[in-house]
């Protein structure tokens, strides 16, 4: 079979009838560089209803940082958020003992920090499970430094930081196997941002 491209999906987008279904076959039959390509041609329109398909999805932990990971070693993802500027960036996780952090890198770290995070399941609490089975929550860092060779871990609300990470959380559903798809919120509003995270494999 013919490897899928960029247009491929981006037409697969245009149907009508498009189901969950059909965009994690799409993207489990194609490489990581299709999929990274895929993902950074999506409009804001189609990260919202790639959001909405993806409701009844089931993400968890694992799909972060997969079981067989060792302790404080990192798992990149690929992200395209829906900013008017800086859309590409990566998020970076790792797992000490029973908890997930991570951080974001990209261009405009230097500028706004590492933007640090706990993330954590909503089973416990409906109203956010609504949103995701999972969230990246910047109202918590990590105690200390995860991963050797990591930023500083710095309190979100210091710095430029407080402007892009203080006071938000973003809930992760799961397009496939490799990619997910998160909306932002500010305390408990709706930001109307959107971002597809597609996990680097080692």
């Amino acid at each position: 079979m013919a490897r899928k491209t960029r247009t491929g999906f981006t037409e697969l987008l245009a149907r009508p009838d498009l189901t969950l279904e059909m965009v994690s076959d799409w993207l489990d039959d194609a490489s990581h560089e299709e999929r990274v390509a895929a993902m950074a041609g999506t409009s804001k329109a189609d990260q919202r209803r790639l959001f909405g398909l993806a409701e009844d999805s089931t993400v968890s932990l694992q799909d972060l940082v997969p079981p067989d990971v060792p302790d404080r070693c990192e798992v990149v993802f690929e992200g395209t958020n829906t900013l008017p500027v800086f859309r590409s960036f990566q998020k970076r996780f790792a797992r000490v003992g029973d908890q997930i952090s991570g951080y974001n890198e990209g261009i405009t770290r230097p500028l706004v920090g590492p933007g640090y995070f706990l993330v954590k399941n909503t089973h416990d609490r409906p109203r956010w499970l609504d949103r995701g089975q999972v969230v990246v929550d910047y109202f918590e860092v990590p105690e200390a430094r995860p991963v050797e060779g990591w930023p500083e871990v710095k309190q979100n609300h210091q710095g430029l930081q407080r402007f892009v990470y203080h006071h938000t959380r973003d809930f992760l559903r799961k397009l496939s196997d490799h990619v997910l798809i998160g909306e932002a919120y500010k305390e408990e509003t709706p930001m109307m941002n959107w971002f597809t995270l597609v996990r680097v494999e080692a």
